[in-house]
């Protein structure tokens, strides 16, 4: 039973370390993560963080990872009941701006605050992230395809990802017509050929 309860604490602090390295890489990166630094935030030791992660890379990719699956429960999860099509795919880009909008991590999107810093370093973060960026895409692709609104399904699913992108950089600089913009370019990407 103390076993049991030690385990628990043990996943109770992976949990709380890794949603704080979310946040904080939001913010600054991952790079910016040190074990040293969550110990100080989160007032546990450097020590405790390093027997639960090991290293730092190990750490960067569960906070990857928890990233994801949190993108996943916000944007991608609540979309499902939608037909597939120019509905799910509207439904996935709202969705999106407001995760971006609100946001759901402090420093906006984490892969545009991410992607940038480990798109040139070959290794597994880059390469976490890198799958994370090719599973959207094929998402958006897939729901073009359905709608049938895009003779290169994949060209345009990565023209709709840039221009999130960029619409996450403008909210971060307050401009509120991004929003707007999204929409006008949304509409122009499902109209009819």
């Amino acid at each position: 039973m103390s076993e049991d309860r030690r385990l628990l604490r043990g996943a109770q602090s992976r949990q709380a370390i890794v949603r704080h390295g979310v946040d904080l890489a939001s913010l600054e990166g991952l790079d910016g993560l040190s074990f040293g630094r969550l110990a100080t935030d989160l007032g546990i030791s450097k020590s405790g963080i390093q027997t639960l992660f090991g290293t730092k890379e190990q750490l960067q990719l569960a906070v990857a990872e928890a990233a994801r699956a949190a993108f996943e429960t916000a944007v991608i999860t609540p979309t499902g009941h939608h037909p597939h099509g120019a509905v799910r795919l509207r439904a996935l880009v709202e969705k999106w701006l407001v995760y971006a909008e609100e946001p759901l991590f402090p420093g906006g999107c984490f892969w545009a605050a991410n992607l940038p810093v480990f798109d040139s370093r070959p290794g597994p973060v880059r390469d976490a992230l890198a799958q994370h960026q090719r599973d959207w895409r094929l998402l958006l692709a897939t729901q073009l395809r359905h709608a049938g609104s895009s003779a290169d399904a994949e060209l345009t699913a990565f023209q709709l990802d840039a221009v999130l992108m960029a619409a996450n950089t403008a909210l971060r600089l307050d401009d509120n017509s991004a929003v707007r913009r999204v929409h006008r370019i949304v509409d122009t990407l499902l109209a009819p050929a």
